[in-house]
């Protein structure tokens, strides 16, 4: 019995290390994608769902956190010295904060959602794509838009907040040409990706 285990065991430790790999390079979406596929099906499925292409998804991970799992602001320093807090709560793939986490549990009824699953992560994004068209009135297509909304929240957005702040308009920028290569990228090996349909399940 215990010889059964053992290879289950093994095999569920690299399936959770796996779900928390961080590609080495994140300027090209098919080789991040061909080392991560079932990536490719989490975001397929988020789109499906949302309305969010994936070339957006993976432009607003890559400015959040690079792709890494368990990403978090860096702590502040007190006398230039001293870790203080953290600037926010923000944390995982999507760098969502703890009351928009909240939010978006509650209303798709995902409560078991974890910031740090890559699955998660892309259907957070996908749901708020969503509200940014509902609540602000941005295409699902535009980056840029729905880039200064995640970060600002949709009041914000819709008061105008990002004008006066210059950093955040060229990071909306550097997110919009990012989804430009990537959507180039994935036109390219978007039907290897497909390959075993399993993947789009």
């Amino acid at each position: 019995m215990r010889k059964a285990v053992l290879p289950l065991l093994f095999v569920a430790t690299l399936v959770s290390a796996c779900g928390h790999y961080r590609p080495e390079q994140v300027t090209d979406a098919c080789l991040i994608l061909e080392d991560n596929r079932s990536w490719w099906r989490d975001l397929r499925r988020s789109e499906r769902r949302w309305g969010i292409p994936p070339a957006i998804q993976l432009a607003i991970l890559k400015r959040e956190s690079s792709f890494n799992a368990h990403a978090r602001p860096a702590r502040t320093r007190l006398l230039g010295i001293i870790p203080g807090p953290r600037p926010s709560s923000a944390y995982g793939y999507a760098q969502a904060l703890d009351g928009t986490w909240d939010w978006y549990r509650d209303e798709t009824g995902n409560r078991g959602a974890d910031r740090d699953d890559f699955g998660d992560a892309v259907d957070f994004i996908g749901w708020y794509g969503q509200m940014s068209g509902r609540l602000s009135n941005i295409r699902h297509d535009d980056a840029r838009a729905l880039y200064l909304a995640y970060h600002e929240g949709h009041t914000g957005y819709n008061r105008g907040t990002y004008r006066s702040k210059g950093w955040l308009m060229r990071a909306a920028d550097e997110v919009a040409r990012d989804a430009a290569r990537y959507q180039g990228q994935l036109d390219g090996c978007e039907r290897r990706l497909n390959r075993g349909r399993f993947w789009l399940l």
